[in-house]
């Protein structure tokens, strides 16, 4: 069966997100289009996501062996554990869903913290030589960012000031995924209409997203 994997990002509960809320919305949507597919969900501000410890690493970005790991202490063993375990929920999937908010120009800061523990050499990545060759280009893959905001970046300037977007969609096709789709849900405003409406608005494009969508 093929697989969604849904990571949000957000200390919000759905209910009080809105970014959380489209992507509920784009993700109910996308289960009946596409039945022969299951969901997986990580909440990054309540599942444990390790800190990279130099010791957790035989060279740049390869964690260590399993002969090594079992040298290390029971502490370190279980990070090392944990990482590799994100780091393959992530390679078997077919479809990725993040749905965070616009932060300080970027997104929170345990996408990044997870985002380093799943860029790992011979998993997600492969470093031959002095060139870094991408592996998550095996079969056809999809990430959908949603992001939040609460006022609407103009297009014009969205190089320069959506940093969290751009950072995401660069890293996301350095690993192979070459399919990004964002859905913005601009204008939240201050209340809880202007939340609504920015919510309305980003839902309707969710078809056309999943209509685009090739597996």
């Amino acid at each position: 069966m093929k697989k969604l994997l849904y990571i949000s990002v957000n200390s919000k509960p759905e209910d009080l997100s809105a970014s959380k809320t489209v992507a509920r919305k784009f993700i109910n949507k996308f289960l009946q289009k596409n039945k022969d597919f299951q969901v997986e969900e990580i909440d990054l501000y309540k599942e444990h996501i390790p800190r990279l410890e130099y010791q957790y690493f035989e060279k740049r970005n390869c964690i260590v062996n399993e002969d090594d790991a079992k040298k290390l202490n029971d502490k370190d063993q279980k990070e090392v554990q944990r990482i590799r375990a994100l780091c393959d929920q992530f390679i078997s999937a077919n479809v990725y869903v993040i749905a965070a908010p616009m932060w300080s120009l970027s997104f929170p800061a345990p996408l990044k913290e997870y985002i380093d523990c799943i860029m790992q050499d011979q998993k997600t990545i492969k470093f031959e030589g002095k060139k870094i060759e991408p592996l998550l280009n095996d079969k056809p893959r999809t990430m959908v960012y949603i992001q939040s905001s609460g006022g609407n970046v103009p297009w014009m300037l969205r190089p320069i000031l959506n940093k969290g977007l751009n950072y995401v969609e660069d890293i996301i096709k350095f690993m192979g995924i070459k399919k990004f789709e964002e859905l913005l849900v601009d204008d939240t405003g201050f209340t809880e209409e202007e939340k609504q409406e920015a919510i309305n608005k980003a839902s309707e494009k969710i078809d056309d997203i999943i209509d685009s969508m090739k597996f």
